[in-house]
């Protein structure tokens, strides 16, 4: 399945009233990203969250853009649900259509008790010697469920607390941030993605870790918002800046 973190990876609260009880509140989060390579703009990545009652739902689009975009058109479009407290994130379902400019695909995968019980491809994908088995993959999530982890507005004082494994129904990979520096009104995680299992042998040999830098800014209501991430990619520096 497509990683858009390999190129670049909401709180719950509750309120009471005076005249009712304690209700879950519903926290939406959406933004748009702009990913840069060498300066160059190479994509747009966007996503949209919501959470409520110990749920959230996440849809997500990736699209080349710029100079890429003339030499080749890929998408990603993407959805995942599933159940969530505090930042232990417990999918449901994830579904992927990709466009690569060649081929167009579709998978899905589904969970049982947190752990990946069927993975689907249209077409059906080109088996490798060893796979790494989705049944030893329980307490994972899918690639869409980390990004919005990674991405989404936090309470102020929990930044860069984020720890997820990742599996897509082919990659086993890692991605955590933590060292949160105080920068002004900005604060700076240190982050990193690491492959895991499922790669190739020479793409194992080529990289394994991949640092980058989580900037968030206030909104205002005592929250933070991730406005950069800057990281070293397969292909150079690049950036994901927000709108």
């Amino acid at each position: 399945m497509t990683n858009p973190l390999h190129i670049a990876a909401l709180g719950l609260s509750l309120f009471a009233t005076l005249s009712a009880p304690a209700m879950a509140e519903r926290v939406e989060d959406k933004a748009t990203f702009d990913v840069v390579i060498h300066g160059f703009s190479a994509a747009t990545l966007a996503f949209a969250g919501v959470e409520e009652n110990d749920r959230y739902a996440v849809s997500g689009v990736l699209k080349s853009a710029g100079i890429a975009a003339l030499l080749r058109k890929i998408s990603y479009t993407g959805t995942a649900k599933g159940a969530v407290s505090g930042t232990r994130y417990t999918p449901f379902s994830y579904v992927e259509k990709s466009d690569n400019g060649k081929k167009q695909s579709t998978s899905k995968m589904t969970y049982a008790r947190g752990v990946p019980s069927a993975v689907q491809y249209t077409p059906a994908r080109e088996a490798r010697e060893k796979e790494v088995s989705p049944a030893s993959q329980g307490g994972t999530v899918d690639t869409l469920t980390a990004l919005y982890a990674i991405l989404r507005d936090v309470d102020a004082g929990q930044e860069c607390q984020v720890s997820l494994k990742m599996y897509d129904g082919r990659y086993v990979s890692s991605i955590a941030t933590s060292k949160p520096q105080a920068k002004g009104k900005a604060v700076v995680c240190s982050g990193q993605y690491r492959r895991i299992a499922g790669f190739k042998p020479e793409d194992m040999a080529e990289r394994t870790t991949f640092p980058f830098t989580l900037t968030y800014h206030p909104t205002g209501n005592d929250r933070m918002r991730v406005t950069e991430v800057a990281m070293e990619s397969i292909y150079g520096k690049a950036a994901m800046k927000r709108r």
